[in-house]
This record gives C-alpha cells, structure tokens and sequence, in this order.
C-alpha cells in the first residue's frame, strides 16, 4: 500500500478517510497497532482516490461527500459505480466521495456514523437509512451545523434534508401492480409483496401503492405480505420458504426491496412454480435473473442521473452552481429483452 499511497499526500489520504494524518502515516510504516477497521477505511480511501483521479476530475475546489447507506453489498456496489462515473461531469468543481455502507446498522449506530461526519470535514450527505427518531435526530444536527443531507432511494420526508433523489415509490409500485395483474392467467391468485424492512419509507410507499393499485383494478388477487429479510439471503431464504408452506397456491411475488436470487431459490427448493416475478434494480444479481428469465421484469431507474442530481442539490446549496429545480427519477422497465449492456 504504501508503494501506490506516494502518489498522494497525507493530507489528502486523511481527508478523504476522514481520520487523522498521524493514523494514515501509522498505517502506511506499519508504526504501532492500528484497527482493522480503520485500516480498512484508509485502504478504501485510497482506492476512491484513484478512482477520482482515473475519472480526470478538474482541479478545483473540493467537496467531500459522505455516501451513507444501509443496503445489501450489492446495491452499495452499483450505487459506488455510478458515483464514481459522475464524477468528472461536474467540473470546474472535484467532488470528492467517502463511501460508509452496512449491510445491517441499527437506529442508534447509524445516528452515530452520521454525527461522524461533523469533524472530517463534510460538504455533503448522500443517505440511505431508516426512517426512525435516531436517523432523523442527525440530519438536523448535521444541517444545523451546514451539513447538506440528500436522501436516496429511500425518503426522510419529516426530517429536515434538504431534497430526495429517486423515482416516486408509489408511482413504482402502482407499475408494479399493472404488469403483475396483466400477466397473471385469469382467476384468483396470491401474489406476494417481499418487504426488506417497513422502516424503510421507499419501500412501505412501494407496497401502498401496489396495494391501492390491486384494491382498484383487481380486487382478485390477494396479498400476501412476507417482511423482516433485509435484503440479505439467508433471511429472505427462510421467510419466503416460511410463506410458501402457510400459502400452497402462491404463485407471483412483487420484491419491493432485494434478495430476489434467495426469493427465485425458495420456490426452486420447495418445487414450486413462481409465475409471475417482478423486482426493483438492475444490479449484478438482477440482471443475471433477468438474462436467465427468472424475473419478469425490473422496475428501475437510472443511478448514474440519481448520482449527478445528488451532487447538484449539494453544490447548489452551496450557492456554486446555478439553482433550478431537479427533475425526479423516471420509472423504467426493464425485461430480458431490452436489457442493456
């Protein structure tokens, strides 16, 4: 590591990993015992430095942005993509990304990642969290302290952010619901609504506006609310084989959330025909369903245009780029035959 650290300073490693200079030139001469963790945070530093440097970002002033999500590693992973394809679009100014992601992260440990941010010399909160007291506690003391906070994918509309950037989740799941009941064979079904977590405001707006859209246009199909996955395989494993044994005609899922190759699996292990399957986000895992025709269809939007506005509410409210309003995401199909590469 130290071989590639000299082309940056000290300085700049710190910064960017939001620790001391002294810490940084511990780990890179091996002086003294350092956390893991914090040596990991200084190894990632490094590799966002060389992103931004391989992307030609302008020399400019810098702002430092801390990406803060609480997601499965495989949405942080193309949500890290299209922030680092953004970066040099917004020249003359350098935005300067430091990525904190969990896989799980209670209320009150999330609260305290974001109040980390208050010494290390944050321009700006790119956030993914659940809407709970704690997590809406320091987005008021970040923005008290002029610490812009945008919410992504997911809303914390009572808090006091300053904009949210994706699609309308209700509009989402209302699309989710019309495709759904198209293509269901006639007749009474049950279809399933795969919920991560309800804490997660993006996803409770996508399950309401599935539900209002059935309640209208196809009171036959009855829903069956299977919760608490997270995202996360095992968990989503065992409560969508938990479900299959308490509903033996469940045929059709709707993932409001993720987790959708363990919910694919589940059926898989129980014999069962999963019919109908639509899901949110064209991740790695997402598309690999979508090419072999295990989902019907991915209700997304484009990240890469979510990236760039994240940065443009941030750099507007810092009175350096034009103010204007931001267009909302776009609700997007996708289906095994207009996958893009």
């Amino acid at each position: 590591m130290l071989e590639r650290a000299k082309h940056f300073s000290i300085k700049q490693l710190a910064t960017q990993a939001g620790v001391s200079k002294a810490t940084v030139d511990r780990v890179l001469h091996e002086r003294g015992s350092v956390h893991y963790q914090t040596r990991r945070r200084i190894e990632q530093a490094l590799d966002d430095l060389e992103a931004q440097e391989k992307n030609g970002l302008a020399v400019g002033r810098t702002f430092y942005v801390d990406v803060v999500m609480h997601t499965p590693q495989r949405f942080s992973a193309a949500v890290r993509a299209a922030i680092t394809a953004q970066l040099g679009s917004l020249a003359p100014f350098r935005i300067a990304p430091r990525f904190h992601f969990f896989e799980e992260i209670e209320p009150q440990a999330m609260h305290d990642q974001l109040l980390r941010c208050l010494g290390t010399g944050s321009h700006g909160v790119v956030l993914k969290a659940a809407d709970e007291p704690p997590v809406n506690l320091a987005v008021k003391q970040l923005t008290a302290a002029g610490i812009p906070v945008v919410t992504l994918v997911t809303d914390l509309p009572l808090s006091e952010r300053i904009g949210y950037v994706g699609m309308d989740n209700r509009t989402a799941g209302q699309t989710a619901a019309y495709l759904l009941s198209r293509w269901l064979a006639p007749g009474p079904h049950q279809v399933a609504v795969v919920i991560g977590s309800e804490l997660f405001r993006g996803e409770e707006e996508r399950e309401m506006g599935f539900r209002t859209w059935l309640r209208g246009h196809a009171e036959h199909l009855q829903v069956v609310e299977i919760s608490g996955g997270y995202g996360v395989y095992a968990s989503t494993f065992e409560r969508v084989v938990q479900a299959l044994g308490q509903h033996p005609d469940l045929r059709a899922v709707y993932s409001v959330g993720g987790g959708n190759r363990a919910i694919v699996d589940a059926f898989a292990a129980q014999g069962r025909a999963l019919d109908v399957f639509i899901a949110h986000d064209l991740d790695e895992e997402n598309r690999q369903l979508l090419a072999e025709q295990k989902i019907a269809a991915i209700i997304d939007h484009n990240l890469q245009i979510d990236a760039r506005h994240v940065f443009l509410h941030i750099l507007q409210f810092h009175r350096v780029w034009k103010p204007g309003a931001i267009a909302p995401s776009q609700v997007q199909i996708v289906t095994p035959f207009n996958l893009p590469y």
